[in-house]
């Protein structure tokens, strides 16, 4: 009875680190971006360093993606996302504190690149502590991200008016210490038990799996393919949703307001999708029902936006339903938390290099037209891509059997790999 107490406490406080990691990983993105106007403005900088500013994310997301994966295997997962959100909390604290662009650029870079190694190692510790409750693991943590994300957007400027823009900048540090310190928990408990194991006692789930490559899996392609696609979507509109009302006749408040519609319908996405995807052998059927979405708003939005504007909108924001997918599938489509690990790298740093392209490429096309036909084409070719990729990535097999071509030896392996791991936390 006293063990399966302490079993639950250990699984109950990392329940609270990933749900607490969840709500950093976008803070220091929709932080800064309602107020860009006013630091450049007070700092000095130009409009094209307000461009730079809004690559970064993605940029470091991506290198990040690719890199994390070798790191948490040299650290493991708890030290790597200990290190994550402590990059995060320094990061957005400092960058508050500074007064040149690029010190500000460094430091927010800084930030962003602790919330990209925080996307990855989340899904394979929730492989890896949860395996048994992986579709509500999922929706708990990517609400978290999308709070996240839905938050700062709407109180930074109320903020910045009443405090000032570096306290409206700085303050979200303090969720990046606060999600720091279960981690810290987690790993005292592990070296104390270890210290304490009798010899030949095992104080960890061995790994067991070898590391194999992703990139040599259609598993891992089609990942890539959906999560690229999904983003790069996602950032354009993101960016772009105001100028397209606002050259149909609409004020910027309700471009603005519009802009909060669509990230408030990636909130309702993740409540549903992974419970959803789990349930579901072969999810493939919506991704099919998401692009559908995406083309009825694009039509919407190209040749008759201010007729339901609403409308195009919401359907616009159920479209990135495929991003919680991508999330859950990743450890769906994996037999451990090694082989999530690694397919979490692989998925979000191929994918967010790809979304790097998505604002500018849609914008280049609007210049050179003047016009969104082109510009909306360009994104009508990424749901094709999305649907090809998607067909890919639902298909029920796992990234172990084809990572590196000896899927026996991974079957054999991961009989005593995907339980829950919780000794190490709850002794």
């Amino acid at each position: 009875m006293i063990s399966q107490v302490k079993l639950l406490r250990g699984r109950l406080l990392v329940f609270c680190a990933i749900a607490m990691s969840a709500l950093v990983l976008r803070l220091a993105v929709t932080s800064f971006s309602p107020l860009a106007s006013q630091i450049r403005e007070d700092i000095g900088f130009s409009p094209t360093v307000v461009g730079v500013f809004g690559m970064v994310p993605t940029a470091m997301f991506a290198l990040f993606g690719l890199a994390t994966p070798l790191v948490a295997k040299r650290w493991g997962l708890e030290r790597t996302a200990l290190v994550a959100v402590l990059m995060a909390g320094v990061g957005m604290l400092t960058r508050a504190l500074m007064s040149d662009t690029w010190s500000l650029l460094a430091l927010s870079a800084l930030a962003l690149a602790g919330m990209g190694i925080g996307n990855v190692v989340i899904p394979p510790l929730v492989k890896r502590y949860f395996s048994d409750t992986l579709a509500a693991m999922s929706s708990v943590y990517i609400v978290g991200v999308q709070i996240g994300t839905i938050a700062p957007a709407f109180v930074a400027v109320p903020l910045a008016e009443a405090f000032g823009w570096r306290t409206s900048i700085g303050v979200w540090a303090v969720l990046g210490f606060a999600a720091a310190l279960p981690w810290t928990v987690v790993l005292v408990r592990a070296r104390r038990r270890a210290a304490s194991a009798p010899p030949g006692e095992p104080v960890s789930v061995p790994s067991g799996t070898p590391h194999g490559k992703a990139w040599l899996s259609p598993v891992g392609w089609g990942m890539a393919g959906m999560f690229g696609m999904t983003s790069m979507i996602t950032y354009s509109m993101f960016t772009w949703i105001p100028d397209i009302l606002a050259d149909a006749g609409a004020s910027e408040g309700f471009g603005g307001a519009m802009v909060g519609l669509f990230s408030f319908m990636g909130l309702v996405a993740a409540f549903g999708a992974p419970t959803l995807c789990a349930r579901m052998r072969n999810p493939f059927p919506v991704v099919v029902g998401c692009a559908l979405c995406y083309l009825v708003a694009f039509s919407g939005l190209l040749f008759a936006p201010m007729s339901a504007p609403v409308l195009w909108v919401v359907l616009l924001g159920l479209g990135p339903s495929t991003f919680p997918m991508s999330l859950t599938l990743i450890n769906l489509r994996t037999r451990t938390h090694l082989g999530s690990a690694t397919l979490s790298g692989f998925t979000q740093g191929v994918g967010y290099a790809v979304a790097c392209l998505g604002p500018l490429l849609f914008g280049v096309f609007h210049d050179s037209t003047d016009g969104w036909t082109l510009s909306f084409g360009f994104l009508t070719g990424a749901v094709v891509i999305l649907v090809i990729a998607g067909a890919q990535a639902c298909k029920p097999r796992m990234l172990e059997d084809s990572w590196n071509g000896n899927s026996d030896a991974h079957r054999h392996a991961a009989e005593t790999s995907t339980k829950p791991h919780i000794d190490s936390v709850g002794k």
